[in-house]
C-alpha cells in the first residue's frame, strides 16, 4: 500500500493534527517520514494505524 501524500495531508488538516500529535498517538516519527516518501510501500497495518490516529478510514489516505 502507498500513502497518498495529498490525501494524508487533507486528513491531517481535518483532524487538526500535526506530526507531534501523531507521534503522541503512537506512530513513530520515522514511520511517518518513510510512509510519505514517493513510491514507498507501507504494510497494511501501518496504513491502518495512521488512519486510525487521524480518525479516518484507511481508504481515505491510500493511493487508488
Amino acid at each position: 500500500m502507498k500513502i497518498n501524500k495529498e490525501k494524508y495531508l487533507l486528513a491531517r488538516a481535518k483532524a487538526c493534527m500535526g506530526p507531534k500529535e501523531l507521534v503522541a498517538a503512537g506512530i513513530p516519527r520515522g514511520t511517518l517520514l518513510g510512509a510519505l516518501r514517493p513510491g514507498k510501500e507501507v504494510r497494511p497495518e501501518t496504513a491502518g494505524k495512521i488512519a486510525r490516529a487521524l480518525g479516518v478510514d484507511v481508504t481515505e489516505i491510500i493511493e487508488d
